[in-house]
């Protein structure tokens, strides 16, 4: 008769089931049921429930804004605000024109786009300025469409033509691109 090079089984350890064992194997196979249902995706079909949208903040006060604009001491004026998505990140940016206050004439006007402070509770932040002041230009209509900064801009073709009556007339249009506001033709900005 030939022995088997195997030892005997009667020898080996691991083939007496002890409580211990068992209720190792019990608790790690509980833990794997309880893993792969938490890992277990939800219901299909029209019955699951979509994912919430975050809401968007609120769109930036102009009223409390530093811009940069010299009114020699004097008081600014919000004169028209208008809000949108402008660069797309779910949120509203605020573009406000803002002029300082004349006892009479037309002040020039600049346009700014703020948005909110870095912290709560912390003013507006002027990130872009689409038009200066000394550009001698005034806003008489402004929107945001389309995720972009449309205006109509009303100008002087000299300085001789009085600051009541200007004489030119440009609408224009900014949208965002690569980090910067790029500023459209005429073409662009109709229906501004």
């Amino acid at each position: 008769m030939q022995h088997s090079a195997a030892p005997d089984l009667a020898d080996l350890a691991h083939t007496h089931a002890r409580p211990a064992h068992w209720l190792a194997t019990a608790t790690a196979t509980a833990a794997v049921v309880a893993l792969a249902g938490l890992l277990q995706p939800g219901p299909a079909g029209a019955s699951a429930a979509p994912a919430a949208k975050p809401h968007p903040a609120p769109a930036p006060d102009a009223a409390g804004a530093d811009y940069p604009l010299e009114c020699g001491g004097g008081p600014r004026t919000v004169a028209k605000r208008v809000t949108g998505d402008i660069d797309g990140d779910g949120n509203p940016e605020t573009v406000a024109v803002v002029h300082c206050e004349a006892g009479s004439g037309t002040p020039p006007s600049g346009v700014y786009v703020l948005t909110r402070g870095k912290e709560d509770g912390t003013p507006a932040r002027v990130v872009a300025t689409l038009v200066t002041p000394e550009e001698h230009r005034n806003v008489t209509e402004l929107a945001v469409r389309d995720g972009a900064v449309r205006a109509t801009l009303l100008g002087y073709s000299s300085p001789e033509v009085p600051s009541c009556c200007p004489d030119e007339k440009e609408q224009v249009s900014w949208h965002w691109r690569s980090g910067a506001f790029v500023r459209g033709g005429p073409a662009d900005a109709r229906g501004a």
